[in-house]
């Protein structure tokens, strides 16, 4: 390979960090507005009923099972255990935070110190995430016929979560980035 096409590359983590932060605004926006739907809020519900950090926002977090509905589906009973079950409202909540993180995430030339916190607290609800990897039974693949179940093939939701690590890696950059512009600006 050519010494100028290496070259090029070395230099592109510059262009790296920028796609890392408005790739965490957009997992984050879009996350963060699909907390809205039924769907989504129904999908969410083993790790926040699971999670010793988070049950507490349902009103009856052990008795999630008997009430899940299959992605696209919804079934008025469950739909209704689901409204007094505060699902829906613990995921429009979630999902204004998630909208607010990414917008201040975004804005880290206009507000350096304020987009660094969103993404410390990006880093934290990241580490929380994972943790679903330990607390929701259903992040791996059920004991029904095959032997390959448990640790460490991952279910569906495992899958979905374990991506995490890489928003967790984003979350580093984006925080150090907007401390770095904080602290050039605090210089002049």
């Amino acid at each position: 390979m050519k010494r100028s096409v290496i070259e090029a590359i070395a230099g592109m983590d510059r262009l790296g960090k920028k796609a890392v932060r408005w790739g965490v605004v957009i997992v984050f926006l879009w996350i963060g507005a699909l907390k809205f739907f039924t769907y989504e809020a129904d999908g969410i519900v083993p790790f926040v009923a699971n999670s010793p950090f988070m049950s507490f926002f349902y009103h009856h977090p052990s008795a999630y099972k008997q009430h899940m509905n299959k992605e696209g589906e919804l079934v008025p009973a469950n739909h209704a255990w689901h409204i007094s079950n505060n699902t829906y409202g613990f995921s429009a909540g979630l999902g204004v935070f998630l909208i607010t993180l990414a917008v201040l995430v975004a804005l880290y030339k206009v507000a350096p110190l304020a987009s660094m916190v969103a993404s410390i607290l990006v880093f934290v609800m990241t580490l929380g995430t994972l943790s679903f990897l330990i607390t929701t039974p259903e992040s791996w693949v059920p004991h029904l016929t095959d032997h390959q179940w448990g640790f460490p093939y991952l279910s569906a939701r495992g899958r979905l979560v374990i991506k995490d690590v890489v928003i967790l890696g984003g979350a580093i950059i984006t925080m150090s980035e907007s401390a770095q512009l904080y602290l050039s600006r605090c210089k002049q």
